[in-house]
């Protein structure tokens, strides 16, 4: 089933709720936070505290992706904030297996997200423990920039894994996702689009979910 998930990092903060019910209204079913520590990334976004005024002005499920360096510290004051998903970089990781462990263990579904230019086979001991595999197809910091292509390389290598293993995580894909790549990323393999600028970059979060979603789903059948 292939999901629409709205990447509040373009939408208009000043009209935030308005924004995040216009998306879901246009078939959102995730709301996607970037949550970035200008260490790990270079860019500073937002923390727990936004997490927790967004978790009251919606009902759809918060999946928070922790761009930051030691995000085991933070694990514990995201789901108090209320996410429901929350998934960890390879990168930033010594203890992968401890971090995701550590998501399980607050109540929340743990994802890994891997970088541009580091490979999928690397995380295969821990797919087993994941609802889901983010797969960066920019690098992370900023909204906006070009789908790299070569991430549909990595896309179709997950789903080999997966239906190799019979696991059932999902496979996200987040940077570029938009109306000139959406076919491609979703008959590579993907389930879960991020979109932000696809989304809340025209000011219009209804229509244009709407019509990105609408496209992927044909996508998907061809």
């Amino acid at each position: 089933m292939i999901e629409l998930l709205p990447s509040i990092l373009s939408a208009d903060f000043a009209h935030l709720a308005d924004q995040v019910a216009a998306a879901e209204r246009g078939g959102g079913t995730t709301i996607h936070v970037d949550v970035m520590d200008g260490h790990f990334v270079p860019n500073i976004t937002l923390g727990p505290p936004v997490v927790a005024s967004l978790r009251k002005v919606t009902r759809l499920p918060l999946d928070c992706h922790l761009m930051i360096e030691n995000p085991n510290e933070y694990i514990p004051a995201f789901a108090d904030a209320g996410a429901n998903w929350l998934s960890v970089h390879y990168e930033a990781c010594p203890h992968l297996h401890r971090s995701l462990e550590l998501i399980t263990h607050h109540g929340m579904k743990p994802g890994v997200v891997l970088n541009p230019a580091t490979r999928v086979d690397l995380i295969l001991d821990i797919l087993p423990m994941v609802h889901h595999v983010l797969i960066m197809s920019v690098n992370p910091g900023f909204g906006g920039q070009e789908f790299i292509p070569f991430s549909l390389d990595k896309i179709r290598r997950l789903a080999a894994i997966r239906k190799e293993l019979r696991l059932a995580f999902r496979i996200e894909v987040d940077g570029g996702v938009a109306h000139d790549t959406v076919e491609q990323v979703v008959q590579a393999g993907a389930d879960l689009l991020v979109a932000g600028n696809a989304v809340f970059g025209a000011g219009q979060p209804e229509q244009d979910a709407r019509a990105l979603l609408t496209a992927a789903r044909a996508a998907a059948k061809m």
